[in-house]
């Protein structure tokens, strides 16, 4: 298959919109990152983006929409707290958990009775869905378990020759996957997997947001996968990812300490001359870092990097977000100094 690159002119999305109705996949650029669409309802289509990525069956995707009008035609006894949430947040970085209806094939949703919508705040994207007249399936489209992508070119890298067509429509502005929520109650909400909206937004709209453990911790043995990026292994380069806690200092010493061929270190801005092997940096502070995170892991690879120590961000605001990729990228292996 030859993958076309198209770009956001309306001719391009009229298109990508084509082969969408026509069971095609196609490469959409939204404000997170890139995703792998596919006509939402359409099983078949579906099935080619697990093919295409690799990905575990048992991992939903996200439906995504360009008007809430059409949230009542997807899912079945929308808390009101829902509307107040997609009226402050959409279209935004805000996934939600709903009780699907009976349109949301199976394979959509990982085999649950619910389903992930959310309306992306990329013009382009929405331009895509409403040109098409159906719901977007759209996990991120890099290889399953491969730092997603948040430019065009990571999407030709990882789907050149899988996919009909990749719509370049510029670098990702917020760099990290959604927030996916489910709601415990009207008034109370959970957070599965952190992303853009952070918790604090969530307590300006709803009076009480958990934190699912699972955000900084594995599943145990066949506990239910309620949203991507909870159960396996993901956003990992080909190096080995280690994160390391601790002050300065000591993270300067423990990387020093370890210095070798293809050894390198991920800092934050201005901390790159404290070691002594080649470094990047990702931001300063939460968004610049969450904005940065994928594209730098996948430099690694670029750079031929065998071992990455990663300075440990706040997991805190958005923060929480980028710990949460670097921890499932590491493996789980956290080294404290």
């Amino acid at each position: 298959m030859v993958t076309e690159l198209l770009s956001t002119s309306s001719a391009d999305i009229e298109i990508a919109a084509e082969l969408i109705k026509n069971g095609e996949l196609v490469g959409m650029p939204t404000e997170t990152v890139y995703g792998l669409a596919a006509d939402a309802l359409n099983p078949s289509a579906v099935a080619k983006v697990f093919a295409a990525k690799g990905r575990p069956a048992d991992n939903p995707l996200i439906v995504h929409i360009a008007d809430i009008s059409m949230l009542t035609e997807l899912a079945l006894d929308i808390p009101e707290a829902a509307y107040r949430l997609a009226e402050r947040f959409w279209p935004g970085p805000l996934t939600m958990i709903l009780k699907k209806k009976d349109c949301i094939p199976d394979i959509t949703s990982g085999g649950l009775d619910t389903v992930g919508i959310r309306m992306p705040d990329h013009m382009a994207a929405r331009m895509l869905i409403e040109k098409s007249g159906l719901p977007v399936a759209a996990p991120s489209g890099n290889i399953s378990g491969y730092p997603s992508p948040t430019k065009s070119e990571h999407m030709m890298r990882d789907m050149n020759g899988k996919i009909a067509a990749v719509i370049d429509g510029g670098e990702c502005s917020v760099g990290v996957e959604s927030t996916v929520i489910s709601f415990e109650n009207d008034n109370t909400v959970r957070i599965l997997r952190p992303g853009g909206v952070t918790r604090e937004d969530l307590l300006e709209v709803v009076d009480d947001v958990i934190v699912d453990p699972a955000i900084l911790h594995e599943l145990s043995e066949g506990q239910t996968v309620r949203s991507p990026g909870m159960k396996y292994k993901h956003y990992s380069p080909l190096a080995k990812v280690s994160i390391i806690e601790g002050e300065y200092e000591d993270f300067c010493d423990y990387v020093n300490q370890h210095k070798g061929n293809g050894v390198y270190a991920l800092v934050f801005d201005g901390e790159e001359s404290g070691v002594t092997v080649s470094a990047l940096s990702y931001g300063y502070d939460d968004r610049e870092q969450a904005h940065q995170i994928f594209s730098r892991l996948r430099e690694f690879d670029l750079l031929g990097a065998k071992n990455v120590y990663v300075r440990a961000p706040k997991a805190e605001g958005v923060g929480l977000a980028v710990y949460n990729r670097l921890i499932r990228a590491a493996g789980f292996e956290v080294i404290q100094v």
